[in-house]
């Protein structure tokens, strides 16, 4: 296992991070999955002695219910790993309860805490942009809670470029601690955080940590162009689940025929080419993954170990390729020498786009 010094700390982690929606599975996430008692136990120790030092949970996953036993699963072994949690999500009807403002994240905090039976959490997050709390009130309000050794660093997830930028240097303005990392959705298929949100990260120096990189099933080798209705008993196949939105389905099943061709010449699975692909990118930091079964969670863990040719990761690469929206088609064709190093390999695939070479 590869492991990571995320952002700009000295904690090192993981390139595969386990994520741990599909703990308890109550509450509204019942399509997540149900993994609980000695079953969560196992993925744990699976994970750890695959090389894994870092676990991803939420307040939101099942309404608390997946840091509960996150925390149960995790007895005994706290000392080895690093813990990982979420807050923004509105948690009630209390109009205090949801954002990121000083109240909720101070309330929510001592809650997480108690839910995964520990004294502080190596990661707290910001679970989505709250755009009305100043941010300098966010910065204050974890770095406060850092001081406090409550948390030990933070970061932000399902940002904008801008409110990213906006995030880190209001936060070094003020002399406040910084977010080291933000998670955010990217798969071989969905492909528009490599417009700014990835060389954003990197050039602040803020790492990308992936969520959900088979989109959320998408890329489990369970659809086709042949078979293209989810199974039941998944999230995409239950009813009123309304991520991930795709944007083109042919571009997804293009996708799909290339992740099953590479998988042919590499005697590997889709969801294992698909997370090879991403490990290998440009400005990836650690992978979230997750499993249901322990079948699931032994796939998934192999990838880590899967070294794609610049061939097949070309053809990936060419298939999924976003468009270059404005001003990126622009800066395709007129800045490429003067380009911010973490963006000119996406840019580069534009011209391509555009029938530049």
């Amino acid at each position: 296992m590869e492991y990571l010094y995320l952002g700009n700390s000295g904690m090192r982690v993981s390139k595969f991070v386990f994520g741990t929606v599909t703990f308890s599975g109550a509450n509204g996430f019942d399509a997540t999955g149900h993994v609980v008692g000695a079953e969560a136990r196992r993925h744990v120790e699976t994970c750890i002695d695959a090389g894994i030092n870092a676990f991803d949970t939420s307040n939101l996953y099942s309404f608390g219910g997946s840091e509960t036993v996150l925390g149960e699963a995790l007895d005994g072994l706290r000392d080895k790993v690093l813990i990982f949690s979420k807050v923004g999500f509105r948690m009630s009807e209390n109009p205090n309860d949801s954002g990121a403002s000083r109240v909720h994240l101070f309330t929510e905090i001592d809650k997480t805490l108690k839910r995964l039976k520990t004294d502080y959490i190596d990661l707290y997050f910001t679970h989505l942009w709250d755009g009305r709390t100043p941010v300098e009130e966010t910065c204050d309000a974890m770095t406060t809670l850092i001081k406090a050794g409550k948390i030990r660093y933070w970061g932000v997830s399902n940002y904008s470029g801008w409110s990213l930028a906006k995030t880190v240097m209001a936060a070094r303005a003020n002399g406040l601690a910084q977010p080291i990392t933000h998670q955010l959705y990217y798969t071989p298929e969905a492909r528009e955080a490599e417009y700014e949100l990835l060389p954003a990260g990197a050039d602040l120096g803020v790492s990308a940590m992936i969520w959900s990189p088979l989109g959320m099933g998408y890329l489990a080798g369970r659809i086709s162009r042949e078979n293209p209705k989810p199974p039941a008993g998944t999230r995409l196949g239950a009813d009123g689940w309304k991520e991930p939105w795709i944007a083109d389905e042919e571009r997804l099943f293009r996708v799909i025929d290339v992740l099953k061709q590479v998988g042919n010449e590499a005697g590997a699975s889709i969801p294992q080419v698909a997370l090879a692909w991403i490990r290998q990118r440009q400005n990836v930091g650690p992978i979230v993954i997750g499993a249901r079964t322990d079948e699931q969670l032994a796939e998934n863990l192999k990838a880590a170990e899967l070294k794609l040719t610049d061939g097949q990761m070309a053809a990936i690469e060419a298939a999924g390729r976003p468009d270059p929206i404005y001003p990126l088609w622009h800066r395709c064709l007129h800045t490429i020498p003067r380009s911010t190093p973490s963006e000119t390999e996406y840019l580069l695939g534009y011209r391509k786009t555009l029938g530049v070479e």
